[in-house]
């Protein structure tokens, strides 16, 4: 039996979908035959990237919304409902970073990443849970880093956050499987995307993260949109409950 490596047909939810990482998983998702929800908070580079993708003939709608806000999931959930009745793929991409020492954060700060980078992905997995599950074949994907792995420099807070991502990946996998939902996480080293052009754009810095890496050289959104993609079609139907680190090699290097 051929595997199939395309998303004809499928319908998947994007958070975080108009920069870096999260734009280069819409594309490949497009590409791939999917229809895609994008969800940002600038409304007015959605809206330019939505118009951009229909003029190309891909089929794609989207939601300007803050979703580390407490009603966000359900709103956005009943919205995508409303619109198309299903949906077969969720990636929680969506994430945001404050680096600073432990003891230099304030309580508002560590609320603020808990609710962009973890609440908010476990919210919509609950709210998207009865459709998945009529779904053929549902797929989760939490878009997640290797700072949830292994210490990075990138900060306590953001670190823990990850690491409770891959825990629920674990959990949802498990409780999900009889259900046909697959839940998956994806981990990246440092990828040339705005979230992390502030670190880049500093020399030193830059040449310790290349030098930590076996590859030698930063990451493409595209490298890691495209083990999203996988993630997400029937080719990797038998793979659930698992954080794949795209990383260049940096988590496998010891000493």
């Amino acid at each position: 039996m051929t595997l199939s490596w395309q998303l004809t047909n499928q319908r998947a939810l994007v958070t975080g979908g108009t920069k870096g990482i999260g734009e280069a998983i819409v594309k490949q998702l497009l590409d791939l035959g999917a229809a895609v929800f994008l969800v940002a908070r600038d409304n007015d580079l959605l809206q330019q990237q939505l118009q951009a993708y229909r003029q190309n003939g891909f089929s794609v709608d989207g939601l300007a919304a803050d979703i580390s806000q407490p009603d966000a999931a359900q709103h956005l959930v009943e919205t995508v409902k409303n619109r198309w009745g299903s949906l077969d793929i969720l990636v929680n991409n969506a994430g945001t970073n404050i680096r600073k020492p432990t003891v230099d954060y304030r309580p508002d700060e560590f609320d603020h990443l808990l609710n962009t980078n973890l609440r908010s992905g476990y919210e919509l997995c609950k709210a998207t849970y009865p459709l998945l599950k009529e779904s053929s074949g549902g797929s989760i994907v939490f878009v997640s880093s290797v700072s949830g792995l292994t210490h990075t420099s990138s900060g306590s807070i953001y670190g823990l956050t990850k690491a409770a991502l891959h825990q629920l990946t674990k959990n949802l996998a498990v409780e999900w499987a009889m259900d046909g939902i697959r839940v998956n996480a994806v981990a990246p080293w440092y990828i040339h995307t705005p979230l992390a052009e502030p670190v880049l754009t500093n020399p030193e810095r830059l040449e310790r993260i290349v030098s930590r890496t076996p590859m030698g050289r930063i990451g493409k959104p595209e490298e890691v949109a495209a083990a999203v993609a996988f993630l997400c079609t029937p080719a990797a139907g038998y793979i659930t409950g698992q954080t794949l680190a795209v990383d260049g090699g940096m988590t496998a290097w010891g000493m």
